[in-house]
This record gives C-alpha cells, sequence and structure tokens, in this order.
C-alpha cells in the first residue's frame, strides 16, 4: 500500500481484509476469550438482578426484615446491586488488561504494520 492510499484509508486495511482478519486464529482466539468472561457474568448479573427483583415481589416481609435502625434487607439487596455491578467491572478491567489487550494490541500491531 502506498502512502497515499494509507493515508487516504486512515490506516485501516483496504476493504476485503477484515473478513481475511476476522477469520484469523488470533482474532478467532479475542473473540472467545472475551465471550468466555462475558457470557457467564452477565449470566450471574442477570440471574442475581432477578432473584433481587423477585424477592422484592414475592417475598416482601423477608425483604422488609430491619437490620440496623431503618435499613432493611431489601436496602442492602439494592445497594449490593450497585456493588456487584462496580465489581464486575473491575473484574473485567483486570481480565482484559490480562487476557485481552495483549492479544488486541498484537492484532492491532499486524494490522497496522500490513497496511503501511
Amino acid at each position: 500500500m502506498t502512502d497515499i492510499e494509507h493515508d487516504r484509508t486512515g490506516g485501516q486495511p483496504p476493504d476485503g481484509e477484515w473478513e481475511r482478519i476476522q477469520a484469523s486464529p488470533d482474532f478467532t482466539e479475542l473473540r472467545r476469550r472475551l465471550r468466555v468472561f462475558v457470557f457467564p457474568m452477565t449470566a450471574f448479573f442477570i440471574v442475581w438482578y432477578l432473584l433481587y427483583v423477585l424477592l422484592a415481589a414475592y417475598a416482601s416481609d423477608f425483604m422488609a426484615i430491619k437490620l440496623v435502625g431503618n435499613i432493611n434487607v431489601g436496602l442492602v439487596f439494592g445497594l449490593l446491586q450497585f456493588v456487584s455491578t462496580f465489581v464486575i467491572t473491575g473484574l473485567y478491567v483486570c481480565y482484559a488488561n490480562r487476557r485481552l489487550d495483549p492479544m488486541a494490541d498484537k492484532i492491532r500491531e499486524e494490522i497496522e504494520g500490513a497496511a503501511k
């Protein structure tokens, strides 16, 4: 690719090259690694959230149990929804830094090297 073509495409590979990149073993492995984290964590969070909703709807006596002062089980469960969101985000960042980003950087370097 000439410098003019490289400048015109903004450093992007030419059309048709994306299909080759997506079919590469490295890209396939990157997608597999992403799915290994995202799908189980999504399922966990949905189940956790639905548990909260079902308890609020059908176990209101349990959710109304006072723990300390005016703080009840329902309030604690609700706040734990936020905590779990932050924990999952932190886990994803650590996982991505360790397992996804190195492979994504490798793929990007190969693309950018081939585009020059």
